[in-house]
């Protein structure tokens, strides 16, 4: 049996015909650009995730670039975050020229460890980074205090976390800003790249929208600050608009399909994913860790199981990052590395089958049986 890591093209069948109307309509009328499709989507954005402001940008990198500028991120700043992330959570920081200060995660939630915050606080400390990951907030209640405390911005990177909230508050809420990524991977995904930022900030609305149209003002030509060329186009726009209204039973299908994994494996030599409480989990990505984890990985796609591995290298071990790893409150990140050696993602989209879910979940448990004997 064929297990896909994803099926783009199920997905697009599925709203094919509404999708290629609006296309048809963008073309006819030649509204490429921030028209109304980008009105709505933005409408629609805030209205779910409860925030006053969306602002709709290019890519989730952009997302998160220009938040961190409108937030006044910059030279001589360090920002607190984690190295088990997709690098733009990072490359975004260094780009404007503030320092990323790397804490280590949780081994059952992958997010980061909110006890590891307050030692790698100095004095130039400005933000906190909380990375939401795999479909579930991170600990937001303990860091929104960490922050008040010591009088820090929380930025919050929602790239994996669209519909997520903790006790009913929403992604976007937690922080002065947060950056959603509509990469077509993503629980809503574009037809390539997008990105979105939350906030309830008039000031960060502002400006991100004046950013994401080269530093440009209220009036045409006339520009406040240097910025970049991120609009978010039409066909983009409505591919999304018109996904988001399935988005709620694509989450709930991948919720079922998560749990036919959880069942058939809760008593198997398998590390499961945990759900922390008051969280819900839109299952971006359904990982396990297992110490043979390449093993696993090249058993399932001998039986046709796709799999991923998110992430084999944390950031603080590339070249590029290396230099932010180490100084006087450096502990190491052995959680981060150990996870990153063992972690493996398993297929849970909405368009999976239950015989194909209960399929991998057994393959997965013939594994860990196997490898159990062995040892």
């Amino acid at each position: 049996m064929r297990v896909p890591f994803l099926d783009l093209t199920a997905q697009y069948n599925e709203v094919k015909s509404e999708i290629d109307a609006a296309i048809a309509e963008i073309f006819a009328t030649s509204a490429f650009v921030l028209g109304k499709w980008n009105r709505k989507l933005e409408d629609d954005l805030a209205r779910l995730h409860r925030v006053k402001h969306a602002i709709a940008v290019n890519s989730g990198t952009d997302a998160l670039r220009i938040m961190m500028q409108a937030c006044d991120i910059g030279p001589g700043d360090e920002v607190i975050t984690t190295a088990f992330t997709f690098v733009a959570s990072v490359e975004v920081v260094v780009q404007l020229g503030a320092t990323p200060v790397f804490v280590d995660i949780e081994e059952d939630t992958f997010n980061i460890d909110p006890s590891k915050i307050e030692d790698a606080i100095t004095p130039r400390t400005k933000a906190i980074l909380p990375i939401h990951l795999f479909g579930q907030l991170v600990n937001v209640k303990e860091i929104a205090r960490i922050a008040e405390e010591h009088h820090l911005t929380v930025l919050e990177d929602a790239a994996q976390a669209i519909a997520n909230h903790h006790d009913g508050v929403y992604a976007g809420n937690w922080g002065k800003a947060a950056g959603l990524s509509f990469y077509v991977t993503k629980n809503l995904g574009a037809a390539g790249d997008g990105g979105m930022i939350l906030t309830n900030d008039d000031e960060v609305d502002r400006r991100s929208r004046s950013l994401r149209i080269h530093g440009m003002g209220r009036e045409r030509y006339y520009y406040d600050e240097v910025g970049y060329t991120s609009r978010m186009s039409e066909v983009q726009a409505a591919v999304l608009a018109i996904k988001l209204q399935r988005l709620e039973a694509w989450n709930k299908r991948r919720g079922e399909v998560a749990q036919i994994y959880l069942d058939a494996l809760k008593n198997e030599d398998v590390g499961l994913p945990v759900t922390s409480p008051d969280n819900n989990n839109t299952w971006h990505q359904l990982t396990i860790r297992h110490p043979r984890r390449d093993d696993l990985m090249a058993f399932l796609k001998e039986n046709q199981i796709d799999s991923g591995i998110y992430y084999p290298v944390p950031l603080h071990l590339h070249e590029p990052y290396r230099p932010f790893a180490g100084g006087p409150a450096w502990r190491g990140l052995p959680v981060t590395e150990k996870v990153s050696n063992e972690c493996l993602s398993l297929p849970v989209h909405q368009h999976l089958s239950d015989e194909q879910a209960a399929y991998a979940a057994m393959k997965v448990a013939e594994f860990c049986r196997s490898a159990t004997s062995v040892r």
